[in-house]
């Protein structure tokens, strides 16, 4: 019998999510954030979901979006981080992919391209700028100058202007307002679209919706804040995560289960065994105590997660056997409470799920 490890995928929860997304702009546009497979979920699958209602995709890189076009997906693609080398130039105007331009040297390596090829035309540039991420983006003060550049290439059909918030996702802090003063300090003077907002700035920023929305997180049903948020609570779970029971021993009060001897028994306690461990993605640091939904209730770890198994305390579960199903995070228990549980985030536990982890599709609630 086969490992029973599923990730049960809810597309129609995906599309919910996406649409709530749109709700909080609605005169703005969205490009659907299917990094990383769809941040766990499956890039293809949810892009063949999302193709008739999504304006566009974002992924991290030509790999990503080459797979997206090999599946058959027409929408427009952009690529989050730009080209990597002026190689991938042709091919991004072949694929009519769209791309972020982050450097000066970039700009300079577009410029010398179409310089030999000045018959190229119909390329989609996001000029980023650097308003307080300090990971990639322009300079706000050569923002301007290379506005001029860019606009003054024929072969450029559309321009955007995005930057990204370092702090959205924690409202009280100040860094989200002085951006958006940065950004509109930089674009002064220039009729241009902005894209600003990932889902936190989405869910909680409607001063920086602008034109073009980047949801990512929120997609997947998972919220990008610590503490609850309204939109967030309108927000479908897109996994579901389930295993089974392999077996259950009986343990004497004072004995341990797994490595290290971490968890010790005070008093005669039944332990489940699960087919679960780090190698398919499910975090070694849950901690004893971590939630798990069982036969309608909760259930949780018992000792160290290892390389393929897990163990959970069956203390309330008298009638838990072998082959029963145990949900690790979805319906029943969030994935940011686990993440919670893990110190990390759900960003990390739904990107970090491996391959032996079987993917589920289905449209399970009405959208």
């Amino acid at each position: 019998m086969a490992r029973n490890l599923i990730a049960q995928v809810d597309l129609s929860a995906i599309r919910h999510n996406y649409q709530l997304a749109r709700a909080q702009a609605p005169q703005s546009r969205a490009v659907a954030i299917i990094k990383a497979d769809a941040y766990g979920h499956g890039a293809v699958q949810v892009a063949r979901s999302l193709e008739s209602d999504v304006d566009a995709f974002g992924v991290a890189a030509i790999e990503e979006a080459l797979e997206l076009r090999d599946a058959g997906i027409t929408r427009p693609v952009l690529l989050l981080e730009g080209f990597f080398e002026s190689e991938e130039l042709p091919l991004i105007q072949q694929q009519q992919f769209w791309t972020a331009l982050h450097s000066i040297e970039q700009l300079e390596k577009l410029e010398a391209y179409l310089a030999k090829h000045p018959d190229s035309r119909g390329l989609h540039i996001w000029l980023k700028i650097d308003s307080g991420m300090h990971r990639l983006g322009i300079e706000p003060s050569l923002a301007a100058g290379a506005l001029q550049r860019l606009q003054a290439l024929p072969a450029v059909e559309q321009l955007v202007v995005m930057s990204h918030f370092a702090c959205a996702d924690e409202p009280q802090r100040p860094h989200t307002e002085r951006q958006l003063q940065q950004i509109h300090a930089a674009v002064a003077g220039h009729s241009v679209d902005l894209s600003l907002c990932n889902s936190a700035g989405v869910m909680h920023w409607p001063q920086a919706h602008q034109q073009w929305l980047r949801p990512g997180i929120m997609l997947y049903g998972a919220s990008p804040f610590a503490e609850p948020q309204s939109v967030a609570s309108q927000l479908r779970p897109g996994m579901t995560l389930t295993t089974e029971i392999i077996a259950v021993r009986e343990l004497q009060a004072g004995e341990s289960v797994g490595y290290g001897a971490s968890w010790v028994a005070e008093k005669p306690t039944r332990i489940g065994t699960l087919a679960v461990g780090y190698a398919d993605g499910y975090s070694r640091h849950a901690p004893s105590g971590t939630p798990v939904w069982l036969n309608g209730r909760r259930a949780a770890l018992a000792g160290r997660v290892s390389m393929d198994m897990s163990t959970i305390d069956l203390s309330l579960h008298p009638e838990a056997k072998p082959g029963d199903q145990v949900e690790l995070w979805g319906t029943n228990v969030a994935v940011n409470e686990v993440a919670d549980w893990c110190g990390t985030i759900p960003y990390t536990l739904l990107s970090g799920l491996t391959r032996r982890v079987k993917r589920r599709y289905a449209d399970i609630q009405s959208s």
